[in-house]
């Protein structure tokens, strides 16, 4: 191997290393909830860099955000890692709900609400001012309808109602944690278990 391929080698790692922290640094700025995060110049004054130099990674703040979003999709991974190949149905929908229950807590998902707050809501408008976030964004769902239909396959479920189910649990979990964040009297952990009594009933039925 010569020493330029070596040389172009370890750049492109260097590249990759240093694309991964500015993603992770972006995130921690989102993260905090702050409307004034979702600017170019204020993530790059908190990743410690300057706009060129994001800008030379992700091409502009389209770039930056469907980065953000890719690079938060790929930390999540596929199925729920406690979900079990053999589990029963209370087990496969306990460990979809409770799975998310956590991951709705942590940092990237606070990142992406921050995100999405700042974001168009009218798709056209969405996809005419930023194309590579709305199509990022909108490759979720098709993406968690997979996930829901591999984690039922062998146990002869209504399709129909795995679909509406897939609807059903991000915005049902969504509200769970706003209002936990927000604070409540209700018992939340009830809740949870209500909810995930529903969909084994609905699902079996």
């Amino acid at each position: 191997m010569t020493d330029a391929v070596i040389g172009r080698r370890r750049a492109n790692k260097r590249g990759i290393a240093s694309r991964e922290s500015m993603l992770e640094a972006a995130i921690t700025s989102l993260a905090t909830g702050d409307p004034a995060a979702v600017s170019g110049n204020r993530i790059a004054r908190d990743i410690g860099s300057t706009w060129g130099v994001i800008k030379y990674q992700f091409g502009d703040i389209d770039g930056l955000w469907a980065a953000v979003l890719r690079h938060t999709a790929d930390k999540r991974g596929d199925l729920p890692a406690g979900l079990k190949p053999d589990g029963t149905l209370q087990e496969r929908v306990s460990a979809l709900i409770r799975t998310m229950a956590k991951g709705l807590r942590e940092p990237e998902s606070l990142a992406i609400e921050t995100l999405r707050a700042a974001l168009p809501r009218d798709h056209a408008e969405l996809e005419r001012d930023y194309p590579r976030t709305a199509a990022e964004l909108s490759s979720w769902k098709p993406q968690w309808d997979k996930t829901c239909e591999r984690a039922f396959a062998d146990l002869r479920v209504d399709p129909i109602k795995i679909r509406q189910m897939a609807a059903l649990i991000p915005a049902a979990m969504r509200g769970i944690t706003s209002e936990r964040t927000l604070g409540t009297y209700g018992d939340l952990d009830d809740a949870l278990d209500g909810l995930i009594g529903a969909l084994v009933a609905y699902l079996e039925n």
